[in-house]
């Protein structure tokens, strides 16, 4: 999976920069599927597989988690 991020985040760096120094008439196409290929399958793939085996009620504020801050602050 961390590779398969890689050469997908790997390929559309390479297209929007081939876009920005390749004069060819499809230069803007270059970049818009680079772009969008970094925001449709880069940014989802790469945000699962950082999170696929977090517990998301240890990031949320609640009652608890405020309770466990103020304790460590004090100490």
């Amino acid at each position: 999976m961390k590779y398969s991020i890689l050469i997908a985040f790997l390929v559309s760096f390479g297209s929007i920069v081939c876009g920005f120094l390749l004069d060819v008439a499809y230069a803007q196409k270059l970049i818009g599927f680079g772009v969008l290929g970094l925001v449709v399958f880069v940014f989802p793939l790469f945000s699962y597989y950082r999170w696929k085996d977090k517990d998301i009620k240890d990031y949320m504020l609640t009652k608890e988690n405020l309770d466990k801050m103020r304790e460590n602050q004090k100490n």
